[in-house]
């Protein structure tokens, strides 16, 4: 008789044979052939040992098959022949049926028994993260960088105040509180460009700037890089300012004097340039920096601001102004002269010499043309009320002086004085304290014919 061991059939032979439930029937009505007993007994263990698969390793399945000898195999419907779900061992039957890591480890778990961990820092990013349990909080200002509208919005302001104030730290303040970026060379070329279309003495201010911000806020290297720029948008600059190529060549100059530039500057355009506005700029810097003591003397290539010169040179200056405008009448030039000497803190001098010059002078001529170009400078706002007070009250001390090379000085100074008032060029107050020359009068007969003050 055949018997087929462990369920392994040929193809197509399981359909030949009476299912499960048949051959119970069979059996409790004891009609079982011994080729369907065996083929029974074949299936209850092939599931007996599919079942063991799943819940132990191979090497303790071959040792329960080889002790039980195919008799003491657990029912796979009773309660000890379940899987359980907590249990750490393989459920794949491979490995040595060990739990996994050693029973430590892994994701939301202890760790083995003994293990000392270090100490991890606080993740902010983790849902249990106290920011109150970590010790004292430190908060951080995070400014943007400037925009390119933004940048120019900025900066404007900064420079043009700073040609008012002259103080050079209060920039270098004001720029570290923005975050310039990448855009901060732009400083200079802002700086530079505005200083072109004012004065002199901003430029001079300018060149000063820049030095003072090497060093502090840029880099060498940025101040170069906004001298390229510059040359490169010089064709711009001229449109605007027709001297812009032997300014910037000065700027240029100055800075290389200043050590704000490299030496070799220059040397980096040699052969290079074919714009002849840019050729004109690096020729004016070379020259200036060739002349025999050029570096010291590159101070005051600018010339000499206002509130520097000799007190003696702007008096000379006022004087040439004045006698300037009597011989042409011209109001605007003479506005023009004045405005360009830029000490605004001195006008009183011209106040005193305008009014010396008239005492002075011969005829009504004067008096007409002297009122008319205080009235121009007060109503322009050229000449401060301080400014015309200390002018008139600084005659008024010296009047007995000058009184002994005029004598009609107080007749004339009075006149020239209420023509002033007229023209609202004065106060009533200024006016009133005006000194005038007693007048001497005769006594009746009575007294002897003295004369009496």
């Amino acid at each position: 008789m055949d018997v087929i061991l462990l369920g392994v059939f040929p193809m197509g032979m399981e359909e030949e044979f009476p299912d499960e439930e048949e051959l119970n029937e069979g059996e409790v009505n004891g009609n079982w052939t011994p080729q369907e007993k065996a083929l029974h007994e074949a299936r209850l263990k092939a599931k007996a040992k599919r079942r063991l698969r799943r819940t132990s390793s191979r090497d303790s399945t071959r040792e329960s098959l080889s002790e039980s000898g195919g008799e003491n195999i657990t029912d796979p419907t009773s309660p000890k022949g379940k899987i359980n779900l907590n249990d750490r061992k393989s459920r794949m039957g491979k490995g040595r049926g060990l739990p996994k890591k050693g029973g430590a480890g892994g994701k939301g778990v202890w760790g083995a028994a003994g293990m000392v961990y270090e100490l991890e820092e606080p993740d902010a990013r983790d849902p249990n993260y106290d920011e109150s349990s970590q010790g004292d909080t430190v908060y951080e200002t995070v400014v943007p960088e400037l925009e390119e509208e933004e940048f120019e919005k900025m900066v404007n302001p900064i420079v043009q105040e700073y040609f008012e104030h002259g103080d050079t730290k209060e920039v270098e303040a004001l720029l570290k509180e923005l975050n310039l970026g990448s855009k901060k060379y732009k400083v200079s070329s802002v700086a530079v460009s505005l200083s072109l279309e004012g004065k002199a003495s901003h430029r001079e201010m300018t060149s000063r700037l820049l030095s003072d911000l090497v060093g502090n806020v840029l880099t060498h290297g940025e101040l170069a890089h906004a001298f390229d720029n510059m040359l490169k948008e010089l064709g711009d600059l001229i449109l605007d300012t027709p001297e812009a190529a032997q300014m910037l060549g000065q700027f240029i100059a100055r800075a290389i004097a200043d050590h704000a530039l490299p030496l070799d500057f220059l040397d980096r355009y040699k052969g290079r340039v074919d714009c002849d506005h840019v050729r004109a700029a690096l020729d004016r810097a070379a020259v200036l920096l060739s002349i025999k003591h050029g570096i010291m003397r590159l101070d005051n290539v600018w010339g000499v601001g206002g509130g520097q010169r000799p007190v003696r040179h702007l008096i000379k200056e006022m004087n040439l102004l004045l006698k300037e405008y009597l011989v042409s009448g011209d109001v605007s030039e003479a506005e023009r002269c004045l405005r360009d000497l830029e000490v605004p803190h001195f006008h009183h001098e011209l106040v005193y010499e305008a009014v010396v010059m008239v005492l002075e002078s011969s005829g009504d001529t004067a008096i007409q043309m002297m009122v008319k170009l205080l009235q121009v400078f007060w109503k322009t706002g050229l000449i401060t009320l301080d400014q015309m007070n200390r002018g008139f009250q600084r005659v008024y001390d010296e009047l007995p002086d000058i009184n002994l090379d005029v004598p009609h000085a107080h007749t004339i100074l009075e006149k020239f004085v209420d023509l002033c008032f007229q023209e609202a060029v004065i106060t009533k107050q200024l006016r009133d304290t005006c000194p005038s020359r007693g007048r001497k009068r005769f006594v009746s007969e009575g007294d002897g014919g003295r004369v009496k003050e």
